[in-house]
């Protein structure tokens, strides 16, 4: 008897220790976090050109990198960008290492349960790469079957993408855009499915290896920035900030600078 009242007693102390624990995370101030250290923890994945890709000297740049800078100045703070793989974004906000996301990254029901949206900033869409060649036999024989070799981010709405309109065909991630266009080079993948400016772009980057790229988007995706849940002071400080840029017209000069004018190229590895 006394033992079972003993297991009791240490589910309750647990219950009530976890309780706190959740009741704390959710009035956590993170906006007076960012003010008091001076510092804005901004996750990118560095490697989604034009949102965020790195130069020669290995220094991040893009529309992301501009945007967060931004929002650090708009907070008279510093601005630190934590860099993380396309999947691992939302468990580094969620785990507090990160204040916001601003990674190229579509709005969606799924990530919406994980994190607070504010945007959209920009509208995407999905595209196919491949070669000319793969192309043409690809779209006479057909997507959806286990013959052809799709590739696509990693925990990225590509993925879901495929799953739900080509469900047949052979589907594998990477981690990264650099990986995906070597393995259409040596014939291991036969499309990369992905926004279409990243599509385009790899087009611009690799002239003469024979890259094309759909000409119309397949999807239409809403791409927001990402921050922690139940934290209404850094949601209503973002919202009005983004929509006073929006209002001045940044947004449509950063969508200029990264997304019609290609200039930039010349400055990647």
């Amino acid at each position: 008897m006394f033992k079972k009242l003993g297991t009791a007693i240490v589910l309750m102390v647990t219950m009530i220790i976890v309780s706190g624990n959740v009741q704390a995370a959710a009035k956590k101030d993170v906006l007076a976090e960012i003010i008091n250290s001076g510092i804005l923890k901004v996750a990118m994945s560095g490697d989604q050109p034009p949102y965020n890709m790195k130069d020669r000297k290995k220094s991040l740049m893009g529309f992301d990198v501009d945007l967060a800078r931004a929002f650090a100045s708009a907070m008279h703070v510093e601005l630190e960008i934590v860099e993380v793989p396309f999947g691992d974004l939302l468990p580094t906000l969620n785990s507090g290492k990160a204040d916001m996301i601003i990674s190229g990254m579509a709005i969606t029901a799924n990530r919406s349960q994980q994190a607070t949206f504010v945007g959209p900033y920009n509208v995407s869409g999905k595209s196919m790469l491949s070669t000319r060649e793969v192309m043409e036999r690809v779209t006479k024989d057909g997507f959806d079957n286990a013959n052809t070799r799709i590739i696509a981010l990693e925990n990225s709405t590509s993925q879901i993408f495929v799953k739900e309109n080509i469900p047949q065909a052979t589907l594998s991630t990477i981690s990264n855009y650099e990986d995906g266009v070597e393995m259409l080079l040596k014939g291991k993948a036969d499309i990369l499915v992905a926004d279409m400016a990243i599509c385009k772009l790899s087009v611009l980057r690799n002239p003469g290896n024979g890259l094309v790229t759909s000409k119309q988007p397949l999807s239409i995706e809403p791409i927001g920035i990402a921050l922690p849940t139940n934290n209404p002071k850094l949601e209503n400080f973002v919202r009005n900030y983004l929509n006073t840029y929006e209002n001045m017209g940044m947004i449509d000069a950063l969508q200029k600078k990264w997304f019609e004018n290609s200039s930039w190229i010349v400055a990647l590895p």
